[in-house]
C-alpha cells in the first residue's frame, strides 16, 4: 500500500451531542484503494464500520460507498449510510436535490433525506425467514423472556430479531456472545438485535455482532430498520406509525433512532455530528 493522504471525517450518528452516538470513520476520497486496503483500514480503526467514498457508476447516484466492519464488507448498513451522507455534504462533495441524496452501495441505490442535522434513509429492502434452531438463541439469551418466534430479517445485513418481554429485560440482558457468534457463523447471519417496548410507545434496542468483531454495536441503523420491518410484519405498527428507539446506554452512549412507516416503506433517521475532521495518512 503506497503512502497517501486522504480527506477523513469521523461522524457520530444518532445523536446531536458528540460522543453519545455511534461513530463511523469516513474516507472521503477512496478511489484507488483496493478491497484489501479498505479492510486493513477498517480493521485498524476498529469501529463498527468504516466507509469509503468512491465515484458512482450509476448516473442516478450522487456518490458510491463501500462499507466495512473490522472483519468483512457489508452490502448496506444504517449508521454508516447516514454518517457518510453527512460527511459528503459537509465536505461539499454532493448537494441534496429537493432535500434528497442518492447513495450507491452493494444493495443498489439508497435514498437519504436531509433536514438540518437530521438525516434519514429508506430501507432499501427487507425479507423474512424463520430463524433455524431457535433453542440455540433461547439458550444464548439465558433467562430473558422471549415474545414470539425469532426471525431473520434480511435488510442487506441479515439480522436475527428477537422481541423481549419489556424494555427492562433488554436493558439487563447479558447474552452468551461466543454462542451468538457460533450461530452467526452457522447460518450466515450478521448478528442479533433484541428490542422491548417502553410505556411511552418507544422501544429499547440492543445489537450484537460478535462474529464480525462487534460485541455490541452502540447504535445500529440497519438493526433498527430490521426491527421496524419485524414489527410491521407482526402487526405491532402500521402505515403512518412513527416512534423513537433508544440504544447504547449499556455501552456508555445515548443514541436515539427515529423510525417512520410510509406505506410499506421503513424510514430510519437521526442526527449526526462531526467529531474528527482532517486527513488520513495511509
Amino acid at each position: 500500500m503506497s503512502t497517501t493522504t486522504r480527506a477523513f471525517k469521523q461522524v457520530d450518528v444518532f445523536t446531536a451531542d458528540a460522543l453519545k452516538g455511534n461513530p463511523v470513520a469516513v474516507i472521503l476520497d477512496a478511489e484507488g484503494l483496493t478491497a484489501a486496503d479498505m479492510q486493513a483500514i477498517a480493521s485498524w480503526t476498529n469501529l463498527s464500520e468504516t466507509t469509503f467514498v468512491i465515484p458512482a457508476t450509476d448516473g442516478q447516484a450522487d456518490y458510491a460507498v463501500r462499507i466495512f466492519t473490522p472483519k468483512s464488507e457489508l452490502p448496506f448498513a444504517g449508521h454508516p449510510t447516514l454518517g457518510t451522507a453527512h460527511a459528503v455534504i459537509e465536505a461539499g462533495l454532493a448537494t441534496p436535490s429537493d432535500g434528497t441524496l442518492v447513495q450507491q452501495c452493494a444493495v443498489g441505490l439508497v435514498e437519504v433525506s436531509v433536514a438540518g442535522t437530521g438525516l434519514s434513509f429508506r430501507l432499501p429492502r427487507y425479507a423474512f425467514e424463520e430463524a433455524p434452531e431457535p433453542e440455540r438463541l433461547v439458550a444464548a439469551l439465558g433467562d430473558a423472556a422471549i415474545v414470539g418466534a425469532p426471525r431473520i430479517v434480511d435488510v442487506g445485513p441479515r439480522w436475527v430479531i428477537v422481541q423481549l418481554s419489556s424494555a427492562a429485560a433488554v436493558e439487563r440482558l447479558q447474552p452468551d456472545l461466543p454462542a451468538l457468534a457460533d450461530y452467526d457463523r452457522a447460518y450466515a447471519t450478521t448478528g442479533l438485535t433484541v428490542f422491548g417496548e417502553r410505556a411511552d410507545g418507544g422501544i429499547v434496542v440492543r445489537s450484537f455482532a460478535p462474529a464480525d468483531g462487534v460485541p455490541e454495536d452502540p447504535v445500529c441503523g440497519s438493526g433498527n430498520g430490521a426491527v421496524a420491518a419485524y414489527r410491521l410484519k407482526s402487526g405491532q405498527i402500521a402505515a403512518g406509525s412513527a416512534y423513537t428507539a433508544s440504544q447504547g446506554r449499556q455501552v456508555g452512549r445515548d443514541g436515539h433512532v427515529r423510525v417512520a412507516i410510509v406505506g410499506d416503506a421503513v424510514h430510519v433517521g437521526g442526527d449526526c455530528v462531526t467529531v474528527v475532521d482532517g486527513t488520513f495518512r495511509i
